[in-house]
């Protein structure tokens, strides 16, 4: 199950995932297109430990030029299996995976900050946190109108125009016992930073 979730976590196997979306299926030199600043042989050393991991599947095998061309696709047991690995993780294991998500998104904004001619506000970097009061009800509903925003745009094929760009969600609830301070009043806070 680790072996699993790590191997999802890793940025250059998610943006391989992430360009098979949607159901696409994709050869390796579709998929080199779309993450073209990856070299090759490590391309088909990330495309392996996601085979291997059951993470892909290969579904269609074409000869070209005297060799097998491999047609990629996501699994259709990922999401099943991936969500039962979730469930059944400990504690540990659920900080491990988090932290291994954060490692990496660290990761990214290094290189990003190591880049030439950087503009944060021209490339439309931001990062904020903002607590909010929600129900169970209400969250959903934020969850599913963000997700289809995202789902309008999640099958944008690369262009000159367009830069790959990565937006992350997280959602973690706080403590929800009130604390009173000594006149009875509620204490909590809420920040946008």
């Amino acid at each position: 199950m680790e072996f699993k979730i790590n191997t999802i976590l890793h940025p250059v196997r998610m943006r391989i995932m992430q360009s098979l979306l949607g159901g696409k299926e994709l050869t390796a030199q579709e998929i080199s297109n779309r993450v073209s600043d990856v070299p090759q042989a490590s391309l088909y050393r990330h495309l392996n430990r996601l085979l291997e991991a059951e993470v892909l599947e290969v579904v269609e095998e074409n000869k070209v030029r005297g060799t097998m061309e491999k047609v990629y696709a996501l699994s259709n047991q990922l999401e099943t299996m991936t969500a039962k690995e979730v469930k059944e993780a400990s504690p540990q294991e659920h900080f491990g995976f988090f932290f291994g998500f954060l490692t990496n998104l660290l990761g990214d904004y290094e290189e990003y900050l190591q880049g030439e001619n950087i503009d944060l506000e021209q490339d439309g970097v931001s990062y904020r946190q903002l607590s909010v009061y929600l129900s169970d009800g209400e969250l959903r509903k934020l969850l599913t109108e963000i997700r289809a925003i995202v789902a309008k745009v999640i099958e944008n094929e690369p262009t000159t125009e367009r830069r790959l760009r990565s937006i992350t969600t997280i959602v973690i609830p706080k403590d929800t016992r009130e604390k009173e301070d000594q006149h009875g009043e509620f204490s909590g806070s809420k920040s946008d930073n």
